[in-house]
């Protein structure tokens, strides 16, 4: 499928997922390109963003504020998109904006809180920075690990941090904000791959939940507790550290991928470590720390430009590729953020 610069391209839901999500439940459809009427602004689509909480989305659950999908509409997603013809005061075109675009090649846009549009800075291009960086490290794959460990792990140096899905989109970023604060990292993923990568970014060691006991490994490397746990998979991960808590621990609660295929939630037996270790769990939604959105940004493209934080994008060339990449996730087959470019920087 070629990107047809002249129909507006979308991927609808044609079915609810049962297990991992398959071709048959995704369908093609092309409708007019939009126009933008007064007080909006019509954006064409650069990038696309995949990420696990979209399954959610295809099953008419409420996810991430988002209202639920029914059969037939477009799947939710955020995206960088360009904007190419505007009847909006704050907007101009060729502005470059990241929000929720959705799977489609075009969108048009009022800037409504529920889209939660955001301008991506001018001084991207100045930095020799691809606006790809809308949809992970400086969106909001970056803005969750920069929020949910800075403003709920507390970050001291010397502490001794965990982060589960430490090859994937939050977690590699995660990795390497640990590191600039100065902490030990231990990272947890599937796979000599993944973990390599992981590794390779910063941890001191590494924990392959495949072939490893994890609550073995985790008494190796943390034999005086842990500082922080930041969390992306839930389940029996999440279990094992809330049996190595220090004193103090914080607990940050971002994902739980190894949850989403599950048909019942799993629930934690052994949350009362927490009282013993005098210790902290919070969950956080990223778009309620929009607070420090700018500050991320401006922190992390720094880090970027300076060779302090690098960046792993696994990019997936052609819209037709959006059902595809979503599968893989759940497959485990990522490293770093999962994307899809649409029609790039040009």
């Amino acid at each position: 499928m070629q990107l047809n610069p002249d129909v507006n391209q979308q991927w609808r839901i044609a079915a609810r997922p049962d297990g991992n999500v398959k071709q048959s439940d995704f369908q093609y459809h092309e409708d007019p390109i939009p126009t933008s009427g007064e007080g909006e602004f019509l954006l064409e689509t650069l990038y696309l963003n995949l990420a696990p909480v979209m399954r959610m989305y295809m099953q008419g659950l409420p996810a991430a504020g988002e209202r639920p999908l029914d059969i037939g509409d477009v799947i939710h997603g955020r995206g960088v998109g360009r904007v190419i013809q505007s009847h909006h005061p704050d907007y101009q075109v060729g502005d470059v904006i990241q929000g929720q675009i959705g799977w489609q090649t075009y969108k048009v846009s009022r800037a409504t809180p529920q889209e939660r549009m955001y301008k991506m800075p001018a001084t991207i291009k100045e930095q020799g920075l691809s606006y790809s960086l809308g949809v992970s490290t400086l969106g909001m794959t970056g803005f969750s690990a920069y929020t949910g460990f800075m403003r709920y792990g507390e970050p001291q140096k010397g502490d001794v941090v965990v982060v589960s899905g430490a090859a994937g989109g939050v977690g590699s970023i995660v990795v390497q904000l640990a590191k600039i604060q100065g902490c030990r990292v231990i990272g947890i993923a599937g796979g000599a791959d993944k973990c390599a990568f992981a590794r390779s970014l910063g941890c001191d060691e590494m924990i392959d939940y495949k072939t490893d006991n994890i609550p073995d490994k985790l008494a190796e490397y943390c034999p005086d507790g842990l500082d922080i746990y930041f969390d992306n998979v839930g389940g029996d991960i999440l279990q094992a550290c809330l049996d190595r808590l220090a004193f103090g621990a914080r607990v940050v609660l971002c994902g739980s991928i190894s949850e989403y295929l599950r048909d019942e939630p799993f629930g934690p037996t052994n949350y009362t470590n927490l009282r013993a270790a005098n210790a902290s769990m919070r969950g956080f939604f990223v778009y309620n720390c929009a607070d420090m959105f700018d500050q991320a940004s401006h922190d992390m493209a720094g880090w970027i430009a300076e060779g302090k934080l690098k960046i792993r994008e696994n990019i997936l060339d052609g819209f037709d590729k959006m059902p595809d990449g979503l599968a893989q996730l759940y497959a485990g087959a990522n490293q770093g953020v999962q994307l899809c470019r649409v029609r790039g920087d040009n």
